[in-house]
């Protein structure tokens, strides 16, 4: 196994001069230098297998919490209104079930500080393995709590309680994923490595939806919202297991034990975010904004429309939605790659103007036919995809390595509480109230945020 100094200078993720730091400490640890041809193809193989583990610990740990996060979405515009509040309001039901996914937005950066408080002070890896135990937790508990018949009031009581752990899990997965991606990533590739949780999202979608989908078809309507839905959440068990037992096996990032070894850890992170990189927290929340909009607009919301009002099959659009979440998938690693060569600023304005014309054509597509409605979803999150994709390294490139767990988590939460918590249920009110074109005014509008935040950043592709 490579020494933690000769890891990280072949990785080189240090961001600046955590390199040259790193390439010192080495050459005093060399000592006699006289190393072997063999040995230095060893130490090449294992650092291949080392890389390999690490994007897929990253890859693996996002696709698993944000497939436990998505079904709860999934199932708020399909059963959790019926299920959890009374049925004297059934008008009420489908903005209920949309409040409660919300909650998860507002719990979403109480994680990330607390998570990132641990990430920036004991570690990445640990840090992740906690994250994700709350998360499959909260999960699984969903999937065995009594409806409104059986627990009365209680019942959305309790429901709340467990979607807020699954927004304080998931507040302190993307970060730490992100910078265990991020710091282990060769020169010019951060873009490329930063990716890999990037893909969790639209994996975790598909995984959702198509269990979804699959119940449906198998168990038909009637067995699905009786007691079916609940399988998806009960699985979620069964993946974070495989999700543990993948992340305990890697090593601590680079970046964090050169740190240690500086003594560069700070008593309280976010403070030091708060009084000396409020800037960049401010920059890289809103920069988000545009993704959450137009991700939970195209899937929570249109589901939502297109199952009670468009009267389309459940199965039809969890299909539609199972082919659209393909075109994100594809536009992510394009993004990436397009991000590392040309800088990460100009591929997040080019997608966020794309954002912008593609709220005007919502009302449109979506009232169309089908096949424009599946054109409507595969557009939209297409563009997420190249949106989203240059993030995984600009939000960790922001702060430094000392408050990086803390900075990129918040930025990526805050924009969530913006972009996302209020995304299906203030799309259904300004659906009752001025149509679906306030609807694409409210991507539109979401998309102008974050072109806005972009264009008053630094390129951070050279930091």
């Amino acid at each position: 196994m490579l020494s933690a100094a000769a890891f990280a200078t072949h990785s080189r993720p240090g961001y600046g001069r955590d390199s040259a730091v790193a390439q010192i400490t080495e050459n005093k640890m060399a000592g006699n230098a006289g190393a072997t041809t063999a040995a230095a193809s060893n130490g090449t193989a294992q650092e291949a297998v080392s890389t390999g583990r690490i994007v897929m610990a990253s890859l693996v740990g996002t696709t698993i919490e944000f497939y436990d996060f998505y079904i709860y979405g999934t199932a708020a515009a399909l059963v959790i209104g019926q299920t959890f509040f009374p049925q004297s309001a059934p008008e009420s039901q489908a903005l209920n079930a949309f409040l409660t996914f919300g909650i998860a937005f507002l719990a979403r950066p109480i994680g990330s500080i607390l998570f990132g408080h641990f990430g920036d002070r004991i570690g990445r890896k640990s840090t992740l393995v906690a994250s994700m135990l709350v998360m499959g937790l909260s999960t699984t508990l969903i999937g065995v709590l009594p409806g409104y018949e059986q627990a009365g009031v209680l019942a959305p009581w309790l429901l709340c309680i467990l979607r807020f752990g699954q927004g304080i899990g998931l507040g302190g997965e993307w970060g730490g994923a992100a910078l265990l991606a991020t710091e282990n990533a060769p020169p010019g590739r951060r873009a490329w490595f930063g990716m890999f949780p990037q893909l969790g999202p639209p994996l975790g979608f598909l995984m959702a939806n198509g269990l979804f989908l699959l119940l449906l078809l198998v168990l038909g309507e009637t067995n699905f919202v009786a007691w079916g839905w609940r399988i998806p959440f009960l699985i979620s068990a069964a993946l974070v297991a495989i999700g543990l037992y993948v992340r305990v096996s890697i090593t601590e990032t680079p970046a964090f034990r050169e740190a240690l070894a500086r003594n560069e850890r700070v008593k309280v992170p976010l403070l030091e975010v708060l009084a000396h990189h409020w800037r960049p927290l401010i920059q890289g929340s809103l920069s988000i904004v545009v993704c959450y909009a137009l991700f939970y607009i195209s899937t929570v919301f249109a589901l939502g429309y297109g199952v009670s009002t468009r009267h389309i099959p459940r199965t039809d659009f969890l299909g539609m939605l199972c082919i659209a979440v393909l075109f994100m998938a594809a536009a992510t690693p394009i993004s990436a790659a397009l991000a590392d060569r040309f800088g990460r600023r100009p591929v997040l304005l080019v997608a966020s103007v794309l954002a912008a014309l593609s709220g005007f054509s919502l009302p449109v597509l979506l009232a169309g036919s089908t096949a424009d409605v599946l054109l409507f979803l595969s557009l939209a999150l297409g563009i997420m995809g190249l949106a989203f994709a240059p993030l995984g390294a600009l939000l960790p490139e922001l702060f430094p390595t000392r408050v990086r767990y803390t900075g990129a988590s918040s930025a990526y939460n805050l924009g969530g509480i913006l972009g996302a918590s209020l995304a299906p249920s203030l799309a259904q009110l300004l659906l009752e109230r001025g149509g679906l074109a306030w609807v694409g005014y409210y991507v539109t509008a979401a998309a102008a945020i974050s072109f806005l935040s972009v264009l008053s950043m630094k390129e951070t592709g050279g930091a």
